[in-house]
């Protein structure tokens, strides 16, 4: 099965989240595999397929990478180099999924990002019938964003399995203390957990037992049914 992994925003922790499910699951005795299909900004052997393949040592998949760190199709635009054909990268991701129990999809930027001109992530997990999975700030503004996003999947009919603060604070303000018990309210969805800050710099033993501390509830055979 497909996951795509999203984000309410740009740097609110979707790799390190990304790399927590797949460790999660892996751990379950699933064949797990993550695809980052557009990576932009990065020198080759950098980004976010590595990152996730180091702390949670699973396979990791790249479909194209472009030179600015900027949204992909304008990065793409930008360098003269072609966007992403919808219809390849889908062919591709169907191709991973039938090598593997489980297959974490990581876009890039929020739900609604341009993957290339004409198409978003929206649109690729519609195509493939994949669930998401949000990962949202915790901090004031919060929940606004999440619930736009959670809005926005369920207009375009997409299946939303929960949402994963991308970063909680050793010791939370009031804000964010108050965001962690309100964002399943007000975004009808349940909250899987929440990552410890600075989980990205942890090694992949500790990462692991992290993962599994903050996620531990989460359920692929849930996600299944």
């Amino acid at each position: 099965m497909i996951i795509c992994v999203t984000g309410t925003n740009t740097d609110v922790g979707k790799t390190v989240a990304t790399a927590a499910l797949a460790s999660v699951v892996k751990g379950t005795g699933r064949r797990v595999a993550v695809a980052k299909p557009l990576q932009t900004g990065e020198p080759q052997g950098a980004g976010d397929a590595a990152s996730v393949a180091s702390l949670a040592r699973v396979t990791t998949h790249e479909f194209a990478r472009y030179p600015e760190p900027l949204a992909p199709n304008l990065s793409a635009r930008r360098a003269g180099i072609p966007q992403a054909d919808r219809a390849e990268l889908l062919a591709w991701l169907r191709g991973l999924e039938s090598t593997t129990d489980v297959l974490f999809v990581e876009g890039a930027g929020g739900l609604l990002v341009r993957l290339a001109d004409t198409f978003t992530l929206a649109d690729i997990a519609s195509d493939l019938n994949a669930p998401l999975i949000v990962v949202t700030s915790l901090g004031l503004g919060s929940l606004n964003a999440a619930e736009l996003t959670v809005e926005a999947a369920r207009a375009r009919g997409l299946t939303v399995l929960g949402l994963i603060g991308g970063s909680l604070a050793q010791e939370p303000d009031l804000a964010t203390r108050l965001n962690v018990a309100e964002l399943p309210v007000v975004t009808g969805v349940p909250l899987i957990g929440c990552l410890p800050a600075g989980m990205g710099s942890l090694e992949p033993g500790a990462f692991t037992e992290a993962a599994r501390g903050a996620l531990g509830s989460f359920s692929v055979g849930g996600a299944m049914s």
